[in-house]
């Protein structure tokens, strides 16, 4: 019988998960951009986003299937590998994105390698803990969760010790983001996880509770990242994490920091990667399929992603954001799985208009609800009238 993966588990990988330098980067520049309150709208994004992510994490628990397997009732079966294919390629260049990062952090640690080599030992400790695979590995990723929990409640505690000035804008800094800008950037990084959570649910004993801690896990750990970030922020104009991790007198103990949150969120994202490689030809072996795309992702982080990490951001949320909008209706809604070809082509028509609406929404100032919650709603919506026009024939 096969071994599900428990409660405690789940909330251990979803924690790793938003342990990343990426999740400080967002919130070091709210705190450094902001001209108004930032709570409200930063919480909110992150509480509206930890929904989604539990509830399209529930239909992988509930069907048992990968994340991208999760479409094919909705989109039919090209339609499933559509997204896989762009799922691929996002998570390819998440994986690079994620890896510079960490890369440019340690970089301002001033240790003694060049950033390409680092980008290069960083995919290299990726691809081998793709290859052992989460469930050999469960005991070695507790232990490494718990040192990097530690470690970063040190490194809030000495950041409060550090002292954090009244105003919300750092000195200097061109304050730009509004209400539904800094919602936009706090709901964008649950967001990016919503075409991947269903590799892992899709494993656990019990579904509803294993999905909550998952997604409670990603919302808490996400929210306390930012917060860092925010605070980081204000120590002062142009401060960023390597500096804060100086002021702060750690260390070797900040560069593990930076080391074990980089590996353990690309880990997922390599992992996932090899699942959607899956979905679309199902002969290739999801784990080298993962080694493979981080083998590819240190190139890709050495040749410049960093330069449209914002855009590919957004890019990402216009893409998975409408698609999930139209994934919960037709799973919790329409109950009417496999209806041909009417219902598939609808729903990308559903999908399509909810992308197009991020675009045009995406290059406008700022934009009531947000570019992303508003796809969100015009796909939903779009979706809705396939299931009222059932119900009314």
């Amino acid at each position: 019988m096969e071994k599900r993966t428990g409660l405690f588990a789940s909330g251990i990988i979803w924690f790793g998960v938003a342990i990343s330098v990426s999740e400080i980067e967002a919130g070091i520049e709210i705190g450094a951009m902001a001209k108004v309150p930032l709570w409200l709208p930063l919480i909110l994004g992150h509480l509206l986003g930890g929904i989604m992510l539990f509830f399209v994490g529930l239909i992988g628990a509930r069907l048992r299937v990968n994340a991208m397997e999760t479409t094919t009732s909705t989109f039919g079966r090209y339609g499933s590998k559509f997204f896989a294919a762009l799922n691929l390629f996002q998570l390819m260049a998440w994986v690079a994105v994620l890896n510079a990062q960490g890369a440019l952090a340690l970089a301002g640690l001033s240790l003694p390698i060049s950033f390409p080599l680092t980008c290069v030992i960083l995919a290299a400790l990726i691809g081998i803990w793709v290859f052992v695979g989460l469930k050999r590995s469960a005991n070695v990723t507790t232990a490494v969760m718990a040192v990097l929990a530690v470690l970063l409640v040190v490194l809030s505690f000495k950041l409060i010790g550090v002292g954090v000035p009244a105003a919300t804008t750092s000195a200097g800094a061109a304050a730009t983001l509004g209400f539904w800008n800094i919602f936009e950037i706090s709901i964008a990084m649950p967001i990016s996880w919503l075409p991947v959570i269903s590799d892992y649910t899709r494993d656990v004993e019990k579904p509803v509770k294993a999905t909550l801690v998952s997604a409670a896990a990603y919302t808490v750990a996400s929210l306390w990242m930012y917060i860092l970030g925010v605070m980081i922020a204000h120590i002062g104009n142009g401060c960023d994490i390597a500096h804060a991790i100086l002021l702060a007198g750690l260390g070797v103990p900040g560069i593990v920091i930076v080391v074990l949150s980089t590996v353990t969120t690309n880990f997922l994202a390599a992992n996932s990667a090899g699942e959607s490689a899956k979905a679309i030809v199902g002969s290739i072996n999801p784990k080298v399929a993962g080694v493979v795309v981080s083998a590819l992702s240190a190139a890709i982080a050495i040749s410049g992603i960093m330069d449209h990490y914002i855009s590919f951001l957004y890019m990402i949320a216009s893409v998975f954001a409408p698609m999930a909008a139209v994934l919960l209706v037709s799973f919790f809604l329409a109950k009417r799985n496999g209806e041909g070809l009417g219902f598939w082509l609808w729903n990308l028509f559903a999908w399509l208009v909810g992308f197009g609406t991020y675009q045009v929404a995406e290059r406008l100032d700022s934009v009531f609800l947000g570019p992303t919650l508003l796809s969100v709603v015009v796909s939903a919506l779009i979706s809705y009238i396939w299931v009222l026009k059932k119900r009314f024939s």
